[in-house]
């Protein structure tokens, strides 16, 4: 067979990756949704298993992928359009579903266009293909996302046109600047407004406030990117983001439809020329079909709920469900990082007990995700557990109830 050979030098590295710990367990497949009911969220079943799961590792921060007004939207669209587009956007491939989401997540997050992608890791590198040439100088966060770094990988910025800071330390940032070579024309900085392994927050205004300084320095000014994929629909006063909650919006925004809003794909708002440059040179825009119109429908309907009474409901059950969890922990003697968002890491600080936990977790019900050495440092070793609107009073006191058992 051709692939033999190959088979057994791929077998070699997977191999590898299992004795580093670094391989990812077999993938649970879910069977079913069951709706919430007698004070309880919603439940999974599990392809092979009998009881049904509490999810607390879903991104789905709103609760909103089984809305009925989406299935609703995503089923109308399908009816009057079909189920793909059949083409790339420049080949009669944009639907009306399109521009009507596009300008509905501009007018959201307060920008004056933007463009739709199949993901949010395929808007990063579709920027950084857009905006970046020769004489563009990169600075980021420690932690930003794998989809910020690859994008940088795809751009072929090399290294001595990039900075990078550690995690939110605005001292760092500043240095960064000050050694941006003469030669460069435009600086971009670039961070997260969610960091999800941890939920903290870019301090979107300090970070504002020092390129703010630079910016008459280069040609092209100082260009500021947040990637916001786990705070907008999920975090602020009325669900814009870390922007909202840190009082300042950078000049371009990132997001994406498959998280808080609970449906698929990625954008990049910015100003009309930016989004024409996108439209013109990113590759992950050009060369791939658009989302489907009734992912493009369902995610505008999120995001009209998300800007409605309802959402403002949804986002105050998601604000009292995430602090009923974190006083919880506390309460309970256990570690996490502090701040308001949804995203609430237990630090374990131990490989062993970090999978026993989540085999316990597991055992009684509850999906969580399990961070350990090496794919975090040892000593950091964590559960991410992830509060969502769906979830109750009851569903909160029962994991706690479960977690008080094992210490």
């Amino acid at each position: 067979m051709a692939l033999t050979q190959l088979d057994q030098a791929l077998q070699t590295e997977i191999d590898r990756l299992k004795e580093e710990g670094r391989a990812k367990p077999p993938e649970r497949i879910i069977t079913g949704y069951h709706p919430p009911a007698e004070g309880r969220g919603p439940r999974y079943s599990l392809l092979g298993q009998e009881q049904l799961f509490l999810r607390m590792n879903s991104n789905s921060y709103l609760s909103l992928s089984n809305h009925p007004e989406l299935i609703a939207a995503a089923d109308a669209a399908t009816h009057a359009c079909g189920v793909g587009p059949g083409a790339v956007r420049f080949i009669d491939g944009t639907f009306s579903y399109h521009v009507a989401l596009e300008e509905r997540i501009a007018r959201f997050v307060g920008k004056e266009a933007a463009k739709i992608f199949n993901s949010a890791y395929t808007s990063n590198c579709g920027l950084a293909l857009a905006v970046g040439n020769p004489k563009t100088h990169w600075i980021g966060d420690q932690l930003n996302h794998n989809s910020i770094i690859r994008a940088m990988r795809i751009a072929g910025v090399p290294s001595a046109n990039k900075g990078i800071y550690a995690h939110n330390d605005m001292a760092g940032l500043k240095r960064c600047l000050d050694a941006v070579g003469e030669n460069i024309d435009r600086v971009v900085v670039i961070f997260d407004g969610i960091f999800s392994m941890r939920g903290d927050y870019a301090p979107i205004d300090q970070i504002m406030a020092i390129t703010d300084r630079y910016t008459e320095k280069f040609k092209d000014g100082v260009i500021t990117v947040v990637d916001d994929s786990h705070g907008i629909g999920a975090y602020g006063a009325t669900g814009r983001g870390t922007a909202e909650y840190a009082g300042r919006t950078p000049d371009i925004v990132i997001g994406t439809f498959g998280k808080a809003f609970g449906v698929n794909g990625g954008f990049i708002a910015a100003s009309k020329t930016v989004i024409e440059a996108v439209r013109q040179k990113a590759d992950t825009y050009i060369y791939t079909n658009p989302l489907s119109v009734a992912d493009c429908a369902a995610a505008t309907k999120a995001v009209d709920i998300c800007d409605s009474g309802e959402g403002a409901k949804l986002l105050e059950n998601l604000r009292l469900r995430t602090r009923q969890f974190r006083e919880g922990l506390t309460g309970l003697g256990l570690e996490s990082i502090p701040g308001p968002h949804p995203v609430v890491p237990l630090l374990v600080r131990d490989t062993a007990k970090t999978h026993a936990l989540v085999k316990h977790l597991f055992a009684h019900g509850v999906l969580v995700v399990g961070l350990t050495f090496p794919v975090v440092p040892k000593g950091d070793e964590t559960i991410r557990f992830q509060v969502n609107a769906a979830h109750t009073a009851q569903d909160i006191d029962l994991v706690l109830d479960i977690l008080r058992g094992t210490i």
